[in-house]
Parts: structure tokens; sequence; C-alpha cells
């Protein structure tokens, strides 16, 4: 297990440095400090330049620290990986360190940005810099130029280590500069200002993301003229992140490695980091050929365009394409509490639309295996097929306006805008009208219906049914249900989350509940729960929690096949930046969770919820996410209906009385 103790870690690093002699340049630690990161090369301008003929493999290490070093050391975990591989003398790592508050060893300074070479000869600080945000292009610009000019090689990597947070927000979160990340048009502005841009002979062997959600078709496309592959995760990574001993073993023992087969050793030696970790059950990882990608984008716009077409030759369509992309695996969490990364499989996606799509979906799948060399994930997330695409899971207009500006599909473009605002800009007329079409149809959402507080009737035998009729398949992208308990002489109504086992007949718009008397809880403490995917082998749910003083979300696979509950971890909430968290944290004996509701009061006149710490659990060995009967008192239900805008209605409450283990039901 990788739990190293930081003080070890501190005196690893400073024991290799001085084993190593110190090359640094003696008047650096006096010299006027530099005015610009873009102009500050000239001190790596003195090293001894490597003539690319010698020098394999160099691999260029973009090492954001971020709140991810400052708490938990992740960073320096990964550097004393490095260093338990002495490198043979035509391998060699350069590294820029930056973006923490605070690093977790002795040798590197949180107040500057620092450079260093690993090698044959050791570690060595080689360069150090004027603060300055790792989510600016001009950082990234200037590293990448130095790296360039004073450590090339026959072939590069080059890797990001931070967060990430897919199409919109990039990745490399500096915690010292509000969060700043780098964008997808950052980046390949970056690259292509050092490198330049080659479709047919990209000047980068490998660009690898060890971050999390940066698997994303934009990527793939961003990079497709700048690298030869890419290496990256749909999902969210745990803590552990890459296996860099395994990594540059492989590359140790055989230098000559071609970078397809490097590529696969990063996603193999990943799987075997995270058994040594237990984070195995949740992770992707894939291989993109990026000389192949050009296939995919057509086949992917192709697929856009038929969406479009049917959305403007009937309406429902974005209705039923919402439901399919709700039924689909996606990344990062998707819900109230965990946040919004709007990322979801496009192969699931494109799989789960041939009967709506049928012309175009098989093209998707085959571009998308062409260019998919290699992939590895967790039992809990074996829908991947490798890249992400993106979709709006919250109707959310502030994401999408960004996300529009660099999506590579056009088609895409104009759907999403059409089916979140109704309308069109003139760019998107013009477009639809190469279509052969001159006109938008008004689009059916919940705003065309009055369907809060539906009646909602009762049967002899207790079950609650909401009737619709043939509209709702015409509307509703989903529709769950919200669990209530009511606390009378409390003054209040605490809500325990929210679920999907109704059964549902769409075609008459008629939903019946399917409700058991029972529900999740912690070591028998009743939690709020969130549906994050509904899969044919297995649910995700999302708990919200306070895990020793701080905000969390508990991850809770339910698998169909076992029967049972079982915990993945916790995680914290996406940030407001967008950053989605990296660290996985295990539950351990004698941690304090207390399970997290969200109370109303009854005698006022308003819907406002406050969320209060309820219940305290203290972690045993024993600990366990189960079904429980909910016990005595009185409970609400209501129907939450859901269309493809986001937008939401609310049935008229369904009342269950639990008395002595029976169930009453009635309505108002």
């Amino acid at each position: 297990m990788k739990k190293l103790i930081t003080i070890l870690l501190s005196l690893t690093l400073i024991v290799l440095l001085s084993a190593c002699g110190d090359p640094i340049n003696s008047d650096i630690g006096e010299s006027e400090p530099q005015q610009s990161v873009t102009n500050s090369r000239e001190t790596g301008q003195q090293q001894n330049t490597i003539n690319p003929i010698e020098t394999e493999w160099a691999i260029y290490w973009y090492l954001c620290g971020s709140d991810l070093e400052t708490h938990y050391g992740a960073a320096t975990n990964d550097l004393v990986e490095m260093l338990e591989v002495d490198l043979p003398d035509n391998v060699k790592v350069v590294i820029q360190t930056g973006g923490a508050m605070v690093w977790q060893n002795e040798l590197i300074n949180a107040d500057k940005l620092q450079r260093y070479v690993y090698d044959s000869n050791g570690l060595y600080l080689i360069e150090e810099l004027p603060s300055a945000s790792m989510g600016d292009p001009r950082t990234l610009t200037s590293f990448l130029s130095f790296a360039k000019e004073n450590h090339p090689a026959k072939r590069t990597m080059v890797i990001f280590w931070n967060h990430g947070g897919g199409s919109v927000t990039g990745a490399a979160f500096d915690e010292l500069y509000d969060m700043d990340s780098l964008t997808l048009p950052e980046l390949y502005y970056a690259f292509t200002t050092v490198f330049g841009a080659n479709t047919n002979n990209q000047p980068i062997d490998i660009i690898g993301f060890d971050t999390c959600l940066m698997a994303t078709i934009d990527t793939a496309y961003t990079f497709s003229d700048i690298a030869k592959y890419l290496v990256a995760s749909e999902e969210l990574e745990p803590g552990n992140g890459w296996y860099y001993s395994g990594i540059l073993n492989a590359i140790s023992e055989n230098p000559t490695i071609k970078p397809a087969e490097l590529s696969k050793v990063i996603c193999d030696t990943y799987v075997e980091g995270c058994i040594l970790e237990g984070t195995q059950d949740n992770i992707t990882l894939s291989v993109t050929d990026l000389s192949k990608v050009g296939n995919l984008i057509t086949a992917y716009d192709n697929f856009g365009k038929e969406a479009l077409a049917n959305a403007i030759e009937s309406p429902t369509f974005l209705t039923l394409f919402s439901r399919v992309a709700g039924s689909i695996e996606n990344y990062g969490g998707n819900t109230r509490e965990q946040g919004f990364t709007n990322m979801a499989d496009l192969g699931h996606l494109a799989r789960n639309s041939a009967d709506i799509l049928p012309d175009t979906f098989s093209q998707v799948l085959a571009a998308l295996e062409d260019c998919i060399e290699y992939k590895v994930y967790g039992k809990y997330r074996k829908e991947s097929t490798g890249l992400s695409c993106y979709y709006s899971y919250n109707g959310d207009m502030d994401d999408w306006s960004v996300y529009s500006q660099l999506g590579p599909s056009e088609a895409f473009r104009y759907l999403y805008t059409y089916g979140l605002t109704g309308t069109l800009t003139k760019d998107g007329m013009d477009y639809i009208s190469k279509m052969n079409y001159k006109s938008l149809p008004e689009l059916l959402t919940l705003n065309n219906v009055n369907w809060n507080d539906a009646i909602v009737t009762v049967d002899e035998e207790g079950l609650s049914t909401l009737t619709l009729g043939n509209k709702a398949n015409e509307i509703l992208s989903s529709i769950t249900f919200e669990l209530f308990y009511v606390d009378v002489e409390e003054d209040i109504m605490l809500c325990l989350g929210s679920d999907n086992d109704i059964i549902a007949d769409w075609e008459t718009g008629v939903f019946k509940d399917n409700f058991r008397g029972v529900w999740g809880s912690l070591d028998g403490a009743l939690c709020y729960m969130e549906i994050s995917y509904e899969g044919d082998d297995y649910n995700i749910y999302s708990i919200p929690i306070l895990l020793n003083d701080e905000d969390y979300n508990l991850n809770v696979i339910y698998d169909f096949t076992t029967e049972e509950f079982y915990i993945l971890g916790a995680r914290k909430s996406l940030d407001e930046s967008g950053a989605a968290d990296k660290n996985l944290r295990s539950l351990m004996e004698g941690d304090k969770v207390q399970t997290i509701h969200f109370v109303t009061i009854l005698s006022e006149d308003s819907d406002e919820s406050i969320a209060v710490p309820v219940d305290t659990i203290y972690v045993t060995d024993t600990t366990s996410f189960a079904e429980t009967e909910l016990g005595d008192g009185l409970f609400i239900m209501i129907y939450v209906m859901t269309d493809s805008q986001g937008n939401t209605a609310y049935s008229s409450p369904v009342i269950f009385e639990s008395i002595d283990g029976e169930i009453f039901t009635s309505v108002e």
C-alpha cells in the first residue's frame, strides 16, 4: 500500500538530490526575479543541450500540485514512485512544479515555479521562476518551449498531473490562482505555439492526462494534429492516479519502446496500482489513436445531423434522445449534490440510440472502435467505450455556452442549442436551410402543460398511480419520486432523497409506484440518496455526508447480481471552478460520518430547504450500507417530472403512514 509518511518522503527526495550533486547555476538564488514567465527561458538555455539522437524518451511532466498535494501529498507520492526507478542514460523526465499552497516535502518551493530533470544521474533542480498560474497558457507555453529546446528526444510524452473537469473546464487547476485551469483552446494554443501542428506527422508521441474526465471526443479532436496517442480517463480517477514506477520501469527496461506499447503499459500499470490501493472497481483509462480521430469526428457529426433532422421533423425526438442520455454511463456524478460535469460515454450513447438514430449510430461505433487502441475499466464502469461526449443533463446555459464554442460537431451544437432554447441563431438557421429546413417547430416542454400538483390516485392495494396520458411520452425525459419523512410535532419535513423505482408505461403515460417501505441506510441510519446512474447490472447512488466535519458525497453501488450495496468511497462535490475531485476517500475505522438531510419547516409558507446533519455514525470494520425498513412514522412521496430542458414539475403528495410494520396509503 502506498501509505507513505510525509517525513520519509521528504528525506527520500533530499537524499536522492544530494547524491546527484548540484548542477544548479550558483547565481540562480540571488538573481533578479524574472518579470514574465513567458520570457524566462534564458537560464534553461544555459544548460547543456542534449542531441536528440542520444535521448530515446523525454517525458515532460506538468505537475500542478493543487489541493491534492497540499492536503494529501499525492504529487509527492508520485515523485517518490518516479525515484524508485533508475533511468538509463537515454531516458529523462523534465518536470515543472507549481500550483500548490504547500508541498509535502522539503525539496519543492511552493512560492515559485521550479523545473527539475530526473535522469541517470538523479534528480536535479535546474531552474526557478517567479510564481505564476499553472492554469495560464503562457506558463505552459514557457515550459514546453524550455523542454523542447533544452531536452529534446526521439520520443516525447507530455503528462498533465492534477484535477480535470472534462471538455468545458479542462485540467491543471491552480489553487494559488483561484483554481485557474487550462481549457482545451488554451492547451491547443500552447502546443501549437511551441510544436506546430501536423495531422500526418504529429510532433508529440503521447499526451497523457493523469487527471479526471479528460478522455473526451473534444480532447481527442484538440490534440489530433499535435500528438499520436491520447491516454486519459473518462471517469474520475482515484487519488493514487497513474503508477509511475511501473511506467518508468517499462521505459527503463526498453528505452526504444514504441508509443502505442507504452500507452498500453500506462493503462495496465494503472490497474495494477489501483488494485494495490483497492480503488479499481470504478476506474477507466483508454488509449486513443489520434491519427484516426478525423473519421470519428465525421461519424459523430453525421450522428448529430440525423438527430437534428429528426428533432426538426418531430420535436418529441429531443425527449426520446434525452431518455437515452439518461440511461447511459455518465462520468463525474451529474446529480444536484455532486454537481454536473455533463460528460457521458459516446459509444454507449450511440449504441442505445440504435432505434431512434438507425442510419448513423453504427458509424459512430465503428469509428470509435477503430480509434480506441486499448482501454481498461473497473467492474462498475463496464459500459466505457474509451471516449465521452458532452450532454447537458442539467440544462445549464452558462455551461452550454462555453462548450458550444469548442465542440467539434456543428450539428450537435445546433441540436443542443435548439433543444435547450427552442430557437437558433442566424448561423443555425443558415445551417438547417442547407438541410432543406426553413423553420423550427415549437418544442413541447413542461412549460406547455400544467402538471404541477397533478392528481395521484391510490388503489385498494395501496399503490399510487399518476396518469398523464400520451403527452408524457412527448414531454418527459424522466420520472422519479422524492420521499419525505414528516414530523408534525417538530414542524419539519425531512427529504430522504430520490429514486426511480417506478413502473412506467410511457405509451399511455401511466406511472405506478413500486415503493416497498424500505430505504438506504448507513449502519441503520437513513440517508438522503440520489441516483446518478441506472444500469442493467448495477445502480450508482450519491449520498451527501459530513466526513470528519467536511462535506463529501458517499458513492454507493447497488449490485443486482449480489443484491447488495457496496461503498466505493467518498468524494467532494464538483468545485465551483469545475474541478472534479480526484481523491476517492475510503471510509476508515474511527471516521465520524454525519448524514445530511434537507429540511423544510412545515409552518412556513416556503419550499426552501436547509441542509442539516441528522445522524452520527462512527465507522467500524463492519460499517455497511443496506436497505432498512422505514419504521413507524408519517412519510410523503411526490412524483417528480423532468423534461429535456431540465424543467421540473411535482405531483400532488402521496401519504404513507407506517404503523407496526403495516403501511396505510392515502392522498390529499
